[in-house]
């Protein structure tokens, strides 16, 4: 065999594993057909991290309108969009340092594999003992007519410049956040959602106060709504070229406020323009259309029916050691459908335990709780134990702690940032639900002490950072404490 272990696929969910693979001797080759290091760190959660800073720090500033902001904070984008480009342009070439540095041997091409033991890259083929099947998921663009005008979320993350309307059709992390983005911009978007609810994994009260501040910020929700078509219009010509409609209030009929929801936002005068129409009969019009759908398997021409492994959207079925129906083929990260969230923490803790697992040293895969992060503004998190189930059953008890109102004179002004934390009969701490403008922070907190099973008794006795929302938080977690 040239090698022990072949990764079709370079992200997390191969490398972090491989590395600890090669320094136990085993050879590794890593295949990848794209940029090093995968979605995530190419253009996917680094992307929307650098892009979506400058504008939480805007809503931030926002939150001290008259009680001490002076002058107005504006975000360059095009100088934001640099700054972005080049420091993801770094990300490749450093992994493949990375690898290189690591003693992981690399194959750039489409990796096909051809028998349980063969993976060929171009022309080249390679033998290998294990195979681990790392790549990811794509982008869901609909089969409907027009869909050649859509955009996916790669798209949108390297925009040279933002629309001033956009159509955004799904309301999940996608959909949302960058409804998020373009509300802080100033811009206008109109968001279809197919049912009836929003970022339906997070909870719902939470999601509609992300809702409300959305409405108030030239963002409309359309729930119930199944696009159809999308149809390029002809362009429309701009009757003094000098003034191109950047204010989305000029756009707005004279006689309808923007907060209305029958404001009629789409008689706009566009260089370019889209009509979306829906089953229902609904047509809304925008200069950008994204398809924010969901993402599915990313296994096309990859030869699997060259060993007659099988997928469905969700990705491969593995079972608990992350094997495949073909004992040493493996799947790992997003692709791999083991009903856990697809997340790049996910995945990083899939490679880690695949590494075990081929070194013969795991059982079956376990999951600590896994913290999830909404990066709205404000930003929703969820982890443990979800607050609708402590509601519904008699071994819990949901109590919601408005720590925004407590710490506001000390720290950001974030009045209405609360959490609602799930405790079992035994006032174990099971599960959170956090809004604020730091819930990934105070939801990691959450985290910690939910897998750790920190009691209340061990967290009333310790001593913390103050001031802080985490301390706060956790001061007010006195009074579950106490009232029982």
């Amino acid at each position: 065999m040239d090698y022990d272990v072949i990764y079709i696929g370079s992200g997390n969910a191969a490398w972090q594993g491989g590395r600890f693979l090669r320094k136990e001797g085993l050879k590794v080759l890593i295949i990848e057909e794209s940029l090093y290091g995968g979605a995530c760190a190419n253009r996917g959660c680094n992307s929307k991290a650098l892009l979506d800073a400058p504008y939480e720090i805007k809503a931030l500033t926002d939150n001290f309108e008259g009680v001490g902001k002076s002058g107005s904070f504006e975000v360059n984008w095009l100088d934001l969009m640099k700054f972005k480009r080049k420091r993801i342009a770094n990300m490749a070439p450093f992994l493949d340092g990375k690898f290189e540095e690591y003693g992981l041997d690399v194959a750039h091409g489409k990796g096909v594999i051809l028998d349980k033991h063969t993976v060929r890259v171009g022309d080249e083929t390679f033998t290998t003992d294990k195979i681990v099947i790392c790549t990811g998921l794509k982008p869901v663009i609909p089969d409907i007519p027009g869909k050649q005008y859509l955009h996916d979320s790669t798209d949108f993350l390297d925009i040279d410049e933002l629309p001033q309307h956009a159509v955004i059709i799904g309301a999940g992390f996608v959909g949302m956040e960058f409804a998020s983005i373009l509300a802080e911009a100033g811009l206008a978007a109109d968001v279809i959602v197919r049912g009836d609810m929003a970022l339906k994994y997070f909870h719902q009260p939470y999601v509609r106060k992300v809702i409300e501040i959305l409405k108030e910020k030239n963002i409309r929700f359309h729930f119930n709504q199944t696009v159809c078509e999308v149809i390029k219009d002809d362009d429309v010509l701009i009757e003094n070229p000098e003034d191109k409609v950047l204010n989305v209030d000029k756009a707005l009929n004279s006689d309808k406020d923007l907060r209305d929801p029958e404001a009629k936002i789409n008689n706009r005068a566009y260089e370019n323009a889209f009509t979306v129409n829906c089953e229902s009969g609904l047509s809304l019009k925008g200069d950008y259309v994204i398809a924010a759908m969901g993402r599915t398997a990313n296994v096309e021409d990859i030869g699997l029916e060259n060993v007659g492994l099988t997928y469905t959207d969700k990705g491969i079925k593995v079972n608990g050691h992350l094997q495949t129906q073909i004992p040493n083929i493996y799947a790992s990260g997003d692709v791999a459908d083991t009903g856990i969230a697809k997340l790049v923490t996910v995945a990083i803790h899939h490679s880690k335990y695949l590494a075990r697992e081929l070194l013969g040293k795991a059982d079956e895969i376990t999951y600590p709780v896994i913290p999830a992060v909404a990066y709205t503004i404000p930003r929703i998190a969820t982890v443990g134990v979800p607050a609708y189930i402590g509601d519904e059953n008699d071994e819990y008890n949901v109590h919601t702690i408005k720590y925004g109102k407590s710490y506001s004179l000390e720290l950001k002004n974030d009045t209405t940032a609360e959490a609602k934390v799930i405790v079992d009969r035994d006032l174990n701490i099971v599960g959170a639900e956090i809004y604020a403008a730091d819930a990934e922070n105070v939801a990691n907190m959450f985290a910690f002490i939910i897998n750790k099973k920190i009691t209340l008794d061990e967290l009333d006795y310790m001593i913390y950072a103050f001031p802080s929302s985490s301390s706060v938080c956790l001061y007010k977690l006195h009074n579950i404490h106490y009232s029982f």
